[in-house]
């Protein structure tokens, strides 16, 4: 019975098998070994190409054909295939001994090395590295990224002499546009037209990432095929790795079609994603020395580099832009404005940022709009569709109508949209709308690959012609560019601290404040939990640093008084970053009695995040409180020296004690010192590294960028210092547990120690403690658990994908959350229970004994 035949569409080219053709081009030779260097397979021109009598035949050894010293070199080169990807390259090695040389190209595919083999040139490959260096010259001297494209270019055409060299630039969509070219004289402009994305098939695009150097060195030429055929798996080799690598007969159509006779395609990387492609044509068989290629794939990679930091400074403009944006909307509104009284201040300021034709604001049921936009009766219509999308993401259309059904009855004013969700329920919104722009697009011929008859059944036809195709496009707006959708995620921000503003400003007015302050008090109540949490492990961990009551109580206020000072600082801005400097004169405040004389900072501020600050205040306290005791401040004479060094990448924290006593390590360790060492490198992903000097401690802490914000020092002085809170900790008693392996997913070290410590004290064997997703992804992957308790909320992440994990081994898993609202995702998740921040050991012990009841 025959199988239904597949229709044929532009997806066919995304299933052909083009790195599986079974032959090479005819400018090299190939050759497949095994493992223990036996002839597996050779391209039908290998005698040839080597001046050999005969070819080898499978099963012959590599001894036979290459001299002893050729291959220790080629041993060598395998020797350093360490990645699956890896490539070696030799350039003019005598294999045969008979005085001829070669270059070769190694790779691993399915268990055999693959060596390619071309006549060496007699070019050497340091010169070509010295072409390379002035035209990376020329490149420094762009100014932006379309000079930037055009300078390569123009340098990269004059390095390999081919007809024309483009740089061509994908799309979001994958579809692709000629940026940049160099011609020479007499040859068609291909400048400014679009490629669809069917013009490259997406297996294409995936082998352009692993091996980003692909040559067709003559068009018309006969492919050279590989014997045997077909591998041990009854496939052809993979040649995805392969310079030498056949082409796809559609392809060969395609540059046929458009008179090209020798391609060059060069990947351009950027971020680990297919950016763009240098494409370059040649109207003549053009066979490139492998030591040029290897300098312009060397070029190209140093290109990417390029690019990526050219894309960077546009990055750093963009946040500097919406910080601007954030400044002067804050600015203009006025006390007592709601967001709707305030649209027409706001709009000139949006519009300088974000260009559009109208704008509207959806807040507590009240609708205005201002310029081209759809009534309120219509916004009403469209609002149910809205509000099924995700809470809070940026909807970004430039034809609306395509999405939405109800967008259609407005679409004469209002084509495109950026929809900016400002809350979570009511569900909230500040529109802008672009009016329809009619727009030409150039194509290189017409975009539609048309679908021929011929013996064989239909078939994929690539176009024949390439000549600038204009199709009008109507019924969009102008597209939402990505540093738009950038700043547009920066104005749904601010927009929201702006309504919650303006909500504490009249909430006396209005009846549905509650509702406006909803997520405000879920935020609160989340850390009020979590700060409950962190005292109480506080508390538990101290107890083994003390001998006496007097002790402990020292212990536990200092530490809690550090965290109360800490927060005072960071609740003082609203849950903003607060200053270190502050931080280190508040609780050097506390030991020199006013004599600050004897501590010196030196160096930058630092603005610190709320998620760090509270981490450097315990950090802080533990060393201005040994140093107290022990160190350079226990006495009259000594002094210490604080240097901070804040830059884009973090904040270096240096520390230095000198004219203290004699200085040696502590004999026994204990909680104080873990905070010291690990506090940073746990929770923050930083460094610790403290050294015992006999002269006096030293120590360096760095804090990533994410965490700060560099400012210039100021002279104001420290505020003072808030009193502690003392807490009291109940205990429990141990409870026999039959749990052999538990996972707990936390990303606070105090907690995760404490808990830690109160599961293995209640009986559980084995406590495997990870702190972020991927962490507990590969823990998962090589324990097998008895049950896990997962915090959900891990910082910038959630435990879902762990919890989903979980529930597909079939292991019980209990939440943790600081939140009240998780209840109900404990059967979407298929969690056992739910565990609400604060929690102790009384909580502990109950999950572990309804685990152990269900048996």
């Amino acid at each position: 019975m025959n199988e239904p035949r597949r229709p044929v569409d532009r997806t066919n080219c995304d299933r052909e098998p083009i790195h599986r053709l079974g032959m090479i081009q005819d400018f090299g030779a190939l050759l497949a070994l095994t493992g223990d260097w036996m002839v597996a397979h050779r391209s039908a021109n290998f005698a040839a190409l080597l001046a050999l009598e005969a070819l080898p035949e499978p099963g012959d050894p590599v001894g036979t054909l290459f001299g002893a010293n050729a291959i220790a070199q080629l041993s060598k080169a395998v020797s350093l295939l360490v990645g699956p990807d890896d490539v070696e390259r030799l350039f003019d090695i005598d294999l045969t001994g008979d005085g001829r040389s070669y270059d070769c190209a190694l790779h691993t595919s399915g268990g055999l090395t693959i060596i390619e083999i071309e006549p060496h040139s007699g070019d050497h490959i340091d010169r070509q590295l010295r072409l390379v260096q002035p035209i990376l010259r020329q490149l420094e001297k762009a100014g932006d990224l379309v000079a930037l494209c055009q300078t390569a270019a123009e340098q990269l055409r004059g390095l390999l002499e081919f007809d024309r060299v483009m740089v061509y630039r994908f799309r979001s969509d994958e579809s692709g546009e000629v940026i940049a070219e160099s011609v020479a004289e007499g040859t068609d402009s291909f400048l400014g037209l679009n490629y669809p994305r069917t013009d490259i098939p997406q297996q294409a695009r995936e082998l352009y990432i692993r091996n980003r150097f692909r040559i067709i060195s003559d068009v018309r030429a006969a492919p050279v095929p590989i014997e045997p055929g077909v591998a041990e798996d009854g496939e052809p080799i993979d040649l995805s790795l392969s310079t030498l690598r056949s082409v796809s007969p559609v392809h060969i159509e395609y540059l046929t079609n458009m008179g090209v006779e020798a391609s060059l395609s060069i990947s351009i990387v950027v971020g680990g994603k297919l950016w763009g492609l240098f494409a370059c044509h040649h109207y003549a068989p053009r066979v490139l020395p492998y030591t040029l290629r290897t300098g312009a794939e060397l070029f190209s990679e140093l290109f990417s580099l390029a690019v990526e930091r050219t894309l960077g400074r546009r990055q750093t403009e963009l946040v500097a832009l919406g910080r601007e944006l954030h400044d002067r909307l804050m600015r203009a509104v006025v006390g007592g404005q709601s967001v709707i009284e305030a649209l027409p201040t706001l709009r000139p300021i949006i519009q300088r940022s974000l260009p559009h034709n109208g704008i509207s604001a959806y807040v507590e049921g009240h609708y205005q709009a201002i310029g081209s936009a759809p009534t309120e009766e219509e916004f009403h219509a469209l609002r149910p569709q809205l509000n099924a999308a995700a809470p809070s993401t940026v909807i970004a259309s430039q034809r609306l109508s395509e999405r939405f059904d109800q967008a259609q009855a407005f679409a004469d004013r209002a084509a495109g949209a950026l929809i900016i969700p400002v809350s979570r329920s009511p569900r909230d919104y500040v529109v802008l709308w672009r009016k329809e722009l009619q727009q030409t697009v150039n194509w290189a011929g017409n975009p539609e690959k048309p679908v021929e008859a011929g013996p064989d059944g239909d078939r994929l036809s690539p176009r024949r012609s390439f000549a600038s195709w204009k199709q009008t496009v109507s019924g969009r707006s102008a597209a939402w560019t990505e540093g738009e959708l950038r700043l547009a995620e920066n104005l749904r921000v601010t927009l929201i601290e702006v309504i919650l503003r303006l909500t504490d400003e009249v909430a006396a007015e209005r009846a549905k404040a509650q509702q406006q302050q909803e997520l405000l008090i879920a935020e609160l109540n989340h850390r009020v939990r979590n700060i409950l949490n962190l005292i109480r492990g506080l508390i538990n961990q101290s107890r083994h640093d003390a001998v006496s009551i007097d002790e402990f109580a020292g212990l536990v206020g200092g530490r809690i008084n550090a965290l109360a000072a800490a927060h005072d600082n960071i609740t003082r801005q609203n849950w903003s970053p607060a200053s270190l400097r502050e931080l280190i004169e508040t609780e050097a405040e506390a030991y020199v009695s006013g004599k600050m004389d004897r501590v010196r900072i030196a160096g930058d501020d630092a603005m610190v995040a709320p998620e760090a600050y509270t981490v450097l205040a315990l950090v802080i306290h533990e060393m201005m409180t040994n140093s107290a005791k022990y160190g350079s401040l226990c006495d009259r004479s000594g002094s210490l020296e604080i240097e901070v060094d804040c830059d884009d990448s973090g904040m270096t924290l240096r520390w230095k004690e000198r004219g203290g006593p004699p200085v040696k390590p502590p004999e026994r360790r204990g909680f104080g010192s873990t905070i010291i060492e690990k506090s940073i490198p746990f929770e923050l992903n930083g460094r610790a590294q403290l050294d015992y000097r006999l002269s006096g401690v030293e120590a360096e802490f760095w804090v990533p960028g994410r965490f700060v914000t560099c400012r210039e020092p100021d002279d104001q002085p420290a505020p003072a210092r808030a009193a502690g809170a003392r807490l009291r900790d109940k205990g429990g008693d141990t409870l026999a547990s039959a749990i052999g392996s538990m996972l707990l997913v936390e990303d606070s070290m105090i907690i995760a120690l404490d808990t830690e410590e109160s599961l293995r004290e209640l009986g559980v064997e084995t406590v495997t403690v990870q702190s972020s997703v991927g962490a507990a992804l590969d823990a998962i992957e090589k324990t097998r658990f008895d049950l896990a308790l997962l915090d959900y909320n891990l910082g910038t992440e959630s435990s879902e994908p762990v919890a989903e994990r979980l529930k597909a081994l079939g292991v019980p898993f209990w939440l943790a959350t600081g939140y009240g609202e998780m209840a109900d995702k404990l059967e979407e998740m298929g969690a056992s229970g739910l565990l609400v921040k604060p929690y102790g050991r009384e909580e502990l012990a109950r999950i572990l004994t309804e685990f152990e009841a269900r048996g």
